[in-house]
């Protein structure tokens, strides 16, 4: 059984970085693509970002091209979300997903699994 369990999240103040980890407690994260998403207040989820079970291919949105890394240790069911140069924009809940279908899909609703959030605030 899946279980995503993300954190990381806190308070930073705008130009710093968090680590945001996305583990799974069912150990099966190793055979899922993962996703990234956030949603902001008053906001639709949007993806931030997503990569195949093997990290061979990723995605980024365009907001954070540059400045956020998807990465994955399968040894250790977990998938982490490097942010740097945060700005208040990014200011959102994250939520990890993965799929079974090994696609870095961005429609959240391709998604089988998902965790319970963790808070981003950057302030500025």
């Amino acid at each position: 059984q899946v279980q995503l369990v993300e954190s990381g999240g806190g308070l930073v103040q705008a130009g710093g970085s968090l680590r945001l980890s996305c583990a799974d407690s069912g150990r099966t994260l190793s055979r899922l693509a993962m996703g990234w998403f956030r949603q902001a207040p008053g906001k639709e989820r949007e993806i931030v970002a997503a990569i195949t079970y093997s990290g061979g291919s990723t995605y980024y949105t365009d907001s954070v091209k540059g400045r956020f890394t998807i990465s994955r240790d399968n040894s250790k069911n977990t998938v982490y979300l490097q942010m740097n140069s945060l700005k208040p924009e990014d200011t959102a809940v994250y939520y990890c997903a993965g799929n079974r279908a090994n696609l870095p899909y961005t429609n959240g609703h391709l998604y089988n699994y998902w965790g319970q959030g963790t808070q981003v605030t950057v302030s500025s």
